[in-house]
């Protein structure tokens, strides 16, 4: 099957995503620059979504670029991925609006963690389905980047009970990884 579907289909959603989560931010009571730090943690909480969306925007977009089709395990794992970034704006919402409490920031981990395994099952439906020598393959290799990724996650959401400024921080740190272009695809690809 081909991918183009695939492809703009996923656009689509978190396209939408995004969408929703700007919604959230409301307008404040007040014309004062004072009026707008009420929003402050909403914004934070908007802001590193917004990335989070855009970085699985970016690497969604690469890992489709060096395959050439699509079977029904990929279409499966795609909406499996989809499925934990479409609560994205529910967990930002939440730990926004309850200024970082533990039990919104470790929420918001879980739902990180379980997109970026959604990401890493649906890269290796991908590579199963054109072989352990596709360029796919070749440039996702061992994915030490995703790897950790996991792990920070796993322990953000342990430490979001004890210090949830650390857990947050560590999502950051997460993001912060992945802003940096993934060029492992594009290298591989372009060789």
């Amino acid at each position: 099957m081909g991918k183009n579907r695939l492809e703009a289909f996923s656009d689509g959603v978190l396209a939408i995503l995004i969408t929703i989560m700007v919604l959230e931010l409301k307008v404040p009571h007040g014309d004062s620059f004072g009026a707008l730090a009420t929003l402050l943690p909403t914004f934070l909480s908007y802001a590193l979504s917004f990335i989070y969306l855009a970085i699985y925007w970016n690497n969604h977009h690469h890992l489709l670029h060096a395959v050439k089709k699509v079977n029904g395990a990929t279409l499966w794992a795609n909406t499996h991925l989809l499925f934990w970034l479409s609560l994205v704006p529910f967990a930002t919402a939440w730990m926004g609006e309850n200024h970082f409490a533990a039990r919104p920031v470790a929420l918001y981990g879980g739902v990180l963690l379980m997109a970026a395994l959604a990401y890493y099952l649906l890269t290796q439906c991908l590579i199963h389905a054109h072989r352990s020598g596709s360029p796919l393959a070749i440039a996702v290799g061992t994915d030490l980047k995703g790897k950790i990724s996991i792990a920070i996650y796993a322990t953000a959401i342990l430490l979001s009970f004890s210090n949830r400024w650390l857990g947050f921080g560590l999502y950051w740190v997460v993001a912060l990884i992945w802003l940096v272009p993934d060029r492992r695809i594009e290298r591989v690809i372009a060789e």
